[in-house]
Formats: C-alpha cells, structure tokens, sequence
C-alpha cells in the first residue's frame, strides 16, 4: 500500500535537488530575517523617507530664499512683520478681521 503511493508520486517530486531548492526558497520567503514581507516593508518606508527628504529640502529651500529676501529688503521685512506677527506703527490703528 505505502509503496504504491510512492510510485503515485511524480519523479521531479521525489528530485532532492528540487526538494532542497523548495526548502531554501521557503525559508528565504518567510521564515529568514530578511524574509520577502520585511524586504517589501523596509522597500515602503524608504520610499516614504525619500519623499519626506525631499519635501523637507523643498521647504529649507523655500524658507532661504524667503530668509534672504528679508535681510536684503527692508520693505519686506516690514510687510513680514506686519503680515506674521501683527506689528503696527505707533500711530497705526489695527483691525483683524476674522474670516
């Protein structure tokens, strides 16, 4: 009985080169430390790092050429600080209008 569900059984399924080969490939794929799920996750958070590196070097790129322009033009240092910061002149009156 046993032997004749042996003979059942394909050859290419009963090749140890194929059964080695399928034990390594499972083991790789599931069960390693660097196994296809942990690969495709640390895959995502780079791709989510990469695109916060470059929104963060937009904005540090943004708010140097913002910087510059306030130490350069006093005009617009004036309208910064009227717009950020509520400053007024002392014979200035000034009105916030809520939206």
């Amino acid at each position: 009985m046993a032997m004749n569900l042996l003979n059942n059984i394909p050859s290419w399924l009963k090749n140890k080169y194929f059964l080695t080969a399928t034990v390594f490939v499972t083991w790789l794929g599931f069960f390693d430390d660097r196994d296809l799920i942990t690969q495709l996750r640390h895959n995502r958070e780079l791709q989510h790092l990469e695109e916060s590196r470059d929104y963060y070097l937009q904005e540090i790129r943004t708010t140097s050429s913002e910087l510059d322009k306030l130490r350069s033009d006093p005009a617009t240092l004036e309208t910064y600080a009227r717009e950020k910061y509520r400053m007024k002149k002392d014979d200035e009156d000034l009105f916030i209008v809520a939206e």
